[in-house]
């Protein structure tokens, strides 16, 4: 985590390229170790939403805040692309969220500046279902954090989890749009319902209040009185016949109880018009309340028809009055639609309200709403509130509860919001503030979101606040920053290379002192696997020094470091492993130049032993010894001999060798056998004749083997001799744990002795298991191909090899038998003979350290 603690909002930063826990590294004292592991706790406790990411995306940090909102955790998420950590959900309908993402950091990769993002959805992987996601809204920024040259270290991803924020304004979106509906359909119904009034072909009148005044006639009704004025006129002051009739009694009762009266074909004697004698009329008639929005009845609805015709035709008027009835109805209906409409979306309006005030003053953060140009403080919720102890905020003037303000940057903010409507986001603001209690004015340093508010015209009547105070996390980032600076100066001034490498082998910290080693400045090694600095020779000397630091084991050492031709080091190391939460992250690593003292001490020791071999050069053999050598002479010539003959008669008794040797104790004098040289002399020739036993026997073996190569010669597999050798061999292979590749399936069958073919397969896998290397898992490959009339079996290994001296040794052994030393290979001697006898060869390539490849030319036509 290069530059976990220099996190300086969203604006750009050129800071030293060290990460706090280097400061343990190299300080000894442990006061000084512990002082440095609560900055890199504050920035993990920051309440920000905060990852650290490489230019390649790896994810090098993470706030709890962070893991803790997406339902990650750290050791599962650090080191990883942060797109394997967070794919798109291809289930959801929001389709590529990566996209959005990699866009903006290409943008802050391209110029270097911050880039922030509008509210985007990403949904996250849910922990409990596997493949399922969970919904989410971000509002995120980028930011670079640049080195001292220049270059982007890493991006500072700072998001906001905004899901219930934006689902909550989809929410009151949708509730505006059904309300608007509702509304809309209730406006509908309305002149719907006017011209229904206007158009029926019935007469329709509405009656208002207690007094029962004609607020609504329509023309059907208006025509049933011509000339006579009724809009505006009270009931019985317009129809003043009616006072006393039953119907006074049947009206008042409705507007009284709200019950329905329908009256059917009911005598009201009237007077069509001013002037005119009073008639008999007969109507059918619906008196209907009519209720205002607390449920009260506030009216009449009137639906009258004259049916005096129809009374007088009664027969005739069935039909219509069968129409009559169905319109009555379906008036009901509407009027009852409408109603009920108008009160849901009276109801919903209110309780979206409640509802958006509650999320407010429960929201997690601090939240408040100005109203007006003034700005007063309209909503102020509990969290806001906590931000200005003491002081009264709800109803007044921002200037008047916060008029320290007046001259900051922050009102000029709330201007133009309110001005222009553009949202404004803030990362650390400074706004001093006076403390209630004495008015100290005290540095302050908030993040804040200010959003316009829209009337239901679409004009900005006020601003949404939505708030963080950060003075705490800023103070802590000034403190890591300076103790990160003062741990750079201490470690430069060190002639010792100091660094840290991580899980991956990568730089995260490196001094000075690696400039006067290396082509490279210190802060361009950030980043870079160690194997790319040192080279790869040298990489080779300290890997397994490595992986036991990155196991948890503290090391000091020594090593001999060619890193490139010419410049070789002899260093003396030490590696201290970096344990957090029980995880090892890295390790420290302090290298001391000791070439001089390593060459010094070499030096020494090379003048010693060729001292020594001055020493043993001098020391020359006595004349007792010269006549030794002379009594010696007549027995080795016999000793030739006798080999000679058994050589061609491989059942001779070695008894007759050991009878020789007695002749001989026999022969010289007693004081002889008691010299040094002398006993040196018969030890030697007593080995000799344990070689020579064994030769002969190993002659007879190839002797054996030459007989039964010529009489077993058949078509033999070479792919079922491998399978069958190592089935043999199962034990030893998994005992090493070696990995065997065989392509040996397209072979063709090959004249051969089947049990001498078995012999050179297993010698030549038993070599490469018993020869592997210590430090890695033994890889053997078998294979064949065709080459002029030979088929060659190859088998190439990653073990110790043989360096020239070694191989030569082989060669000599392969050309003379007697000169081979017992456990250097036998075995492959063997497989030179009976690959010779049938008129092949074998080829051998070796290095030291690397491997060895043996190949074997078999002939495939005898």
């Amino acid at each position: 985590m290069a530059c976990g603690n220099t996190y300086s909002g969203h604006s750009q930063r050129v800071i030293p390229n060290n990460y706090m826990t280097n400061h343990t590294s190299f300080c000894q004292e442990d006061a000084a170790r512990e002082s440095n592991l609560p900055f890199q706790r504050i920035f993990e406790a920051q309440p920000r939403l905060i990852l650290l990411l490489e230019p390649d995306l790896t994810i090098q940090g993470a706030t709890d805040a962070y893991l803790e909102e997406t339902l990650t955790a750290r050791e599962e998420i650090m080191g990883k692309h942060i797109f394997d950590v967070f794919p798109d959900n291809l289930k959801g309908a929001a389709g590529s969220s990566t996209s959005g993402i990699f866009a903006s950091i290409e943008q802050v990769l391209a110029t270097g500046q911050p880039h922030k993002l509008d509210v985007i959805r990403y949904d996250i992987p849910d922990p409990t279902c596997a493949g399922e996601f969970l919904e989410r809204y971000w509002s995120t920024i980028h930011t670079p954090v640049l080195g001292e040259g220049g270059a982007i270290t890493c991006i500072i991803h700072e998001t906001a989890n905004v899901t219930e924020r934006e689902k909550a304004k989809r929410q009151l979106q949708e509730s505006q749009e059904r309300e608007q509906d509702a509304l809309a359909q209730a406006d509908q119904q309305r002149i719907r319902l006017e011209r229904l009034f206007e158009q029926a072909p019935a007469a329709l009148a509405m009656l208002e209040g207690p007094q029962l005044v004609f607020g609504v006639v329509n023309k059907a009704y208006q025509q049933l009185f011509p000339g006579r004025q009724l809009q505006g006129l009270p009931l019985f002051e317009a129809l003043p016949e009616l006072k006393n009739q039953p119907i006074d009694d049947i009206i008042r009762k409705v507007y009284a109880t709200g019950e329905t009266f329908e009256g059917k074909e009911v005598l009201v004697p009237m007077y069509r018009s001013e002037g005119q004698p009073l008639e008999d009329i007969y109507w059918s008639f619906i008196y209907q309340a009519l209720y205002d929005a607390q449920g009260q009845v506030n009216g009449i609805l009137i639906f009258a028809l004259d049916v005096t015709d129809f009374v007088l035709a009664r027969r005739v008027a069935e039909k219509s009055a069968e129409v009559l009835q169905t319109l009555n109805q379906e008036l009901e209906e509407r009027v009852a639609r409408r109603t009920t409409a108008l009160q849901q979306a009276q109801a919903g309006a209110e309780k979206q309200k409640i509802r958006l005030e509650r999320l407010f003053m429960d929201a997690p953060a601090a939240i408040c709403i100005l109203d007006g140009p003034t700005m007063v403080f309209e909503l102020v919720n509990p969290i806001y509130q906590q931000l200005f102890p003491g002081r009264e905020l709800l109803g007044k003037p921002i200037l008047e509860a916060l008029p320290e303000i007046a001259d900051n940057t922050v009102y000029e903010t709330f201007r133009r919001v309110y001005e222009t409507g553009i949202t404004h986001e803030e990362q650390e603001m400074f706004i001093p503030l006076a403390r209630p209690q004495d008015g100290v004015l005290e540095d302050r340093y908030f993040k804040y979101i200010q959003q316009a508010r829209y009337n239901e015209l679409g004009q900005i009547d006020g601003i949404l606040v939505l708030a963080f105070e950060v003075t705490e996390q800023v103070k802590a980032r000034r403190a890591v920053e300076a103790s990160a600076r003062q741990l750079q100066l201490i470690t430069d001034s060190l002639p010792v290379l100091i660094g840290y490498l991580d899980k991956e082998e990568k730089y995260r910290f490196a001094n000075k002192a690696y400039e006067t080693w290396f082509p490279f400045k210190a802060e361009s090694l950030l980043g870079r696997p160690v194997l790319d600095v040192i080279g790869e020779k040298a990489y080779q000397n300290v890997k397994g020094y490595i992986d036991r630091a990155l196991a948890g084991q503290q090391l000091d050492f020594e090593a001999t470091m060619p890193y490139k031709d010419g410049f070789i080091k002899h260093i003396q190391t030490s590696y201290v492993p970096d344990v957090q939460n029980g995880q090892i992250e890295g390790f420290y690593t302090l290298v001391t130049d000791v070439t001089e003292q390593v060459e010094a001490r070499l030096a020494l020791q090379q003048s010693e032993h060729e001292a020594k071999a001055i020493a043993e050069e001098l020391a020359t053999a006595n004349e007792e010894l010269r006549m030794a050598n002379q009594q010696l002479t007549h027995t080795n010539a016999d000793l030739d001999n006798f080999i000679y003959t058994a050589s061609h008669d491989l059942k001779a008794p070695i008894s007759n060798i050991e009878m020789l040797m007695e002749e001989l104790l026999l022969e010289l004098p007693q004081e002889s056998l008691q010299a040094p040289e002398i006993k040196s002399i018969l030890q030697m020739i007593k080995g000799a004749i344990d070689r020579f036993r064994k030769t002969i026997d190993h002659l007879t073996e190839i002797t054996k083997l030459q007989k039964d190569h010529l009489s077993e010669t058949k078509l033999v597999s070479l792919e079922q001799t491998v399978q069958e050798v190592m089935l043999d061999m199962e034990q030893g292979i998994q005992k090493v744990g070696a990995q065997i590749e065989v392509a040996v399936r397209n072979c063709p069958q090959i004249p051969f002795s089947e049990k001498n073919l078995r012999s050179i397969v297993y010698n030549l896998l038993s070599n490469a298991l018993k020869y592997h290397h210590p430090d890695r898992k033994p890889e053997i490959k078998v294979s064949c191909h065709q080459e002029a009339e030979y088929l060659v079996l190859t088998v190439q290994d990653n073990g110790l090899g043989l360096s020239a001296a070694q191989q030569e040794k082989l060669f000599s052994m392969f050309r003379r038998f007697h000169d081979h030393v017992e456990g250097s290979g036998i075995g492959l001697y063997m497989v030179k003979r009976m690959v010779d006898n049938a008129g092949g060869k074998i080829e051998v390539d070796s290095e030291k350290g690397q491997g060895s490849t043996f190949r074997v030319f078999l002939l495939q036509e005898v």
